[in-house]
């Protein structure tokens, strides 16, 4: 899961290397990118959008930078308020006629956008959107059970939901401050977040809970999101490979969680 505004087009460049350097068959794997940022402020109509310009432009960039020939899912990475979605269903049915992605979605945006684009996507005979991208966890529920719950049968709308601990603080690690070298101490604007009294209470729950099913807490975070059917995948944000490796366990975690777990976990983050 990559975005164009990711370390200013860095990111991409990173993963362009490893993915050439690994040589893994094409088939083998799943790239997505997103746009709305944009990374060029020195020209017009360059970045905070979604039109025609921005979205060709960028998609050609970011295959450069990945040294890809298409990508599998792109992404409205924000909804903009100051371009017609048909404008922008147009730009990204056209991006996938063309085969430099094959999927496209959005992230972020409310039922109401995300029905209207589809229903432009329908009327004209174009690409429609298959996927949004939300934020998903514990904390976090109402927009993915509440907000999007129609979608999922009315148009078959998949999920890739990212921050499935809610930057870290499922963990269990801020219940005592924040760690030196965690991305607390590293963003600011999170440390109110990270250190709200009744986020933490909570999650001083979620460890006795994690801690019944033979768990870390971030496993059971983890195990509870991607079991809700509506979920195609989640997202991880793993800095180092242990934290990828007790991630990856989550899937165990997962398939031993029982009904009654997963309704005392609903019952402490209702």
């Amino acid at each position: 899961d990559n975005a164009e505004v990711y370390a200013g087009g860095q990111s991409e460049t990173v993963m362009g290397e490893a993915l050439k350097e690994f040589d893994w068959p094409r088939h083998s794997y799943l790239v997505s990118t997103k746009y709305f940022w944009g990374i060029h402020r020195d020209v017009p109509n360059a970045f905070f959008t979604l039109n025609r310009k921005y979205l060709l432009e960028a998609m050609d960039q970011s295959l450069e930078r990945l040294q890809l020939d298409h990508v599998d899912l792109v992404y409205c990475h924000r909804p903009d308020p100051h371009t017609p979605i048909e404008e922008t269903v147009w730009a990204m049915s056209d991006i996938v006629a063309s085969g430099r992605a094959l999927y496209w979605g959005t992230s972020e945006w409310s039922a109401q956008e995300i029905r209207a684009a589809w229903e432009i996507a329908e009327r004209h005979h174009l690409r429609k959107p298959i996927v949004e991208q939300p934020e998903y966890n514990l904390l976090k529920r109402e927009r993915v059970e509440v907000e999007y719950a129609r979608l999922y049968e009315d148009i078959g709308l998949g999920l890739t939901t990212f921050s499935p601990l809610a930057s870290g603080l499922l963990t269990g690690k801020y219940q005592d401050g924040i760690p030196e070298g965690s991305r607390g101490a590293d963003v600011e604007w999170l440390r109110d977040y990270l250190t709200d009294p009744a986020r933490l209470a909570k999650v001083d729950e979620l460890i006795t809970l994690a801690g019944d099913v033979g768990c870390t807490p971030g496993q059971l975070a983890l195990a509870w999101t991607a079991s809700n059917p509506n979920v195609s995948s989640v997202i991880i944000g793993a800095r180092r490979v242990d934290q990828l490796s007790e991630n990856l366990a989550a899937l165990d975690v997962m398939q031993a969680l029982t009904a009654e777990q997963k309704a005392k976990l609903d019952e402490v983050f209702a």
